[in-house]
């Protein structure tokens, strides 16, 4: 049966490419975002232009608001009365977050407070929302696992992720509000984030200017692709959160909960060396990178990897398209894309 979803963040990278999977699946979608300018707003409304394209008129509507704007939040509640709410609205970015800590605690703890608020007086079925990697932060034991502790964030930003994770636990011990948060790792491809690696990269080769690596090249990401991640989030969409029926609470599992909560970790399981991500775009893009190698930045970490065995278990998926493929669609779509503006 058709179902409302309410996709937060729907002009980002994920939320559009999710929102536009959704209402091929014949879902009614409605998109929420703020269109702020952390980057080019012009990008974002690219991305809902194609939404529009794509959709019909009586399975997509959109709305310009920030979650933070509880008056707004609780309007569009009331009139469309999600029984799905994916939250994918959040102040991004590592690196920002040491600029301007003000903007992760308003969109991501107070939007997210109101989101909770909204999904329990108004009785959502089934929030999801994104966590992060970001969350592991100092951890060195690969690959990550949710039973892994995350008690020692090494940016503001992961520090909102982790306190995401214990707002909508609490939501759900407290109000039988079912929800599932899950742990992207490194999201890439066609539409992706200017101020993320890979768009970064492309620009400066294409540009024959200087790509900044930092730790001099002595990182490692779990890149996974948007398609991947989108098979992921919609299938968890399709899959409320549950109780563990097992769960011990003297010895407490990290991810489920005597509550319908559940978090996973949703990534490639395939993580790769900074320098040979570079190696594989440069192939890609038929252009080789000028390298301006300079120290570890701080709120970054030097490694991500995703164990996804509980996600596979969950709703038997797993990512798997290769990063070869993956950067050559990326290139693809980012020649086609830039070249068309200019």
């Amino acid at each position: 049966m058709k179902k409302t979803i309410l996709v937060t963040g729907a002009a980002g990278f994920i939320g559009a490419a999710l929102s536009q999977r959704l209402i091929s699946n014949g879902e009614r979608v409605i998109g929420v975002d703020n269109l702020n300018n952390y980057y080019d707003p012009a990008l974002k409304r690219a991305r809902l232009s194609q939404i529009a394209l794509n959709a019909k008129n009586t399975s997509w509507s959109f709305h310009q608001f920030a979650i933070e704007d509880e008056t707004s939040l609780v309007s569009l509640f009331n009139n469309e009365r999600p029984q799905v709410v994916v939250n994918l609205a959040a102040q991004a970015g590592v690196r920002y977050s040491l600029e301007n800590p003000s903007a992760y605690i308003q969109a991501n703890l107070v939007g997210f407070g109101h989101l909770l608020e909204a999904c329990r007086n108004f009785d959502v079925e089934h929030l999801v929302y994104a966590s992060s990697s970001s969350v592991y932060g100092g951890n060195q034991t690969l690959p990550f696992h949710e039973r892994q502790p995350v008690n020692h964030p090494v940016s503001l930003y992961a520090a909102s992720k982790k306190a995401n994770e214990l707002m909508a636990h609490s939501y759900s011990h407290l109000y039988d509000l079912s929800a599932t948060g899950l742990r992207f790792f490194t999201v890439y491809g066609p539409w992706g984030r200017p101020d993320m690696a890979p768009m970064l990269f492309a620009h400066a080769i294409l540009a024959e200017k200087p790509i900044k690596v930092f730790n001099h090249g002595n990182m490692q990401r779990d890149f996974t692709y948007i398609d991947d991640i989108v098979e992921g989030v919609l299938r968890c969409c399709y899959k409320p959160a549950t109780v563990n029926k097992s769960f011990n609470p003297f010895d407490p599992d990290p991810a489920t909960a005597n509550a319908p909560h559940r978090v996973f970790n949703i990534g490639n399981s395939d993580p790769i060396k900074l320098m040979q991500f570079i190696e594989l775009l440069e192939n890609a893009l038929g252009k080789k990178a000028i390298k301006d190698f300079q120290s570890m930045q701080p709120g970054d970490v030097m490694a991500t990897a995703a164990d996804t065995s509980a996600l596979e278990s969950w709703i038997d998926f797993r990512p798997s398209t290769p990063l070869t493929k993956g950067i050559k669609h990326f290139a693809q779509w980012y020649r086609s894309f830039y070249d068309s503006k200019d």
